[in-house]
């Protein structure tokens, strides 16, 4: 089997070309940029660069995207060019290859306005089931490329999976006040608890999906990690989450308080896993369990995989407050 993975020189990408090269698979990395996983520089809006990547293609994963912190740099219509037309000048040239299974990166900022809500409200639950309310360009056009991929197993039965991944970027936070309020490795072990996700596990998704999509023939699904938080949790982690994880994980506190570590003091959402876990077989291994046992251990909660791809960063240019252009 060969695979193409598109985005390679990108946070996923690069992770999925490390492991499949390490199984000793074929794989075949495309890019804007060069990279040492790049295969071929070039862009997957021009329909004839697309083609002549398909030879012998027989599985797609297809990462490339402009992210959210793209929106503020570039125009709407680079957002549909590239996560629309280049989505669907894939779908084309595999149909013609012949590929036998496409994954698609998508990202639970599809949701979008779904998934805060309005004051004294509980926390959302967000399944597969809960509408798509995209707030911005980059949500809508990923919207729009996931209805591409249902558009061409329908009148093609090409095996399609989507995954909408929760953040596994290894960067700040977006929001400045997240980033002033909280170290980084602190923040990104507190979203562990309901909307983050290794790129470890990320990778096994996506190889998963890939191995699936044939039997499959079209699903969605969630991808972050593993939630400890239950239906009934929801109007108490709106309220005091910190309590909620302190009841949950009786040594949580003085792990924590010995980092100068502190939990979110309200949570707004819970992503919910259960069905790629059902359907792929999905066994995702960091949560915020595995967090409190490596600080027991005094180990870095990051999976290798996450330390080996490192921070990429989203644009070539530093901005005057930190590593994003504007404000989440």
């Amino acid at each position: 089997m060969k695979f193409l993975v598109t985005g390679s020189a990108g946070h996923l990408g690069e992770a999925i070309l490390r492991t499949l090269r390490s199984r000793g698979s074929t794989v075949h990395g495309v890019d804007l940029k060069e990279s040492a996983y790049t295969d071929a520089v070039g862009s997957i809006v021009d329909p004839d660069f697309v083609r002549a990547q398909m030879d012998g293609v027989s599985a797609v994963i297809h990462t490339a995207t402009l992210h959210k912190p793209h929106v503020a740099t570039h125009a709407k219509q680079d957002f549909v060019d590239t996560n629309v037309t280049g989505t669907l000048n894939l779908l084309e040239a595999a149909v013609a290859a012949g590929v036998r299974s496409f994954v698609f990166t998508s990202t639970t900022s599809a949701f979008g306005s779904q998934l805060r809500p309005e004051a004294g409200q509980a926390a959302v639950w967000v399944t597969e089931d809960l509408p798509s309310v995209p707030k911005n360009i980059y949500g809508t056009t990923k919207l729009m490329a996931e209805s591409l991929c249902e558009l061409f197993f329908r009148e093609h039965r090409l095996p399609i999976i989507i995954l909408r991944t929760s953040r596994f970027f290894p960067e700040d936070d977006d929001d400045p006040a997240m980033r002033t309020a909280y170290a980084l490795e602190n923040a990104q072990a507190n979203e562990l608890l309901y909307r983050r996700l290794d790129i470890a596990d990320a990778v096994s998704a996506h190889l998963l999906a890939s191995e699936k999509a044939g039997r499959i023939g079209f699903a969605r699904y969630i991808v972050s990690a593993t939630s400890p938080f239950e239906p009934h949790h929801l109007a108490a982690l709106a309220r005091d989450a910190a309590g909620v994880v302190r009841a949950l994980y009786a040594d949580c506190e003085r792990l924590y308080a010995a980092r100068g570590w502190r939990l979110f003091p309200a949570i707004d959402r819970v992503y919910v896993n259960d069905r790629a876990r059902r359907e792929l077989g999905w066994r995702p291994e960091f949560d915020f369990a595995h967090v409190l046992n490596s600080l027991r251990e005094s180990m870095d909660f990051r999976s290798a995989l996450a330390r080996e791809v490192g921070s990429k960063g989203y644009h070539d240019a530093v901005f005057e407050d930190g590593p994003y252009p504007v404000v989440s």
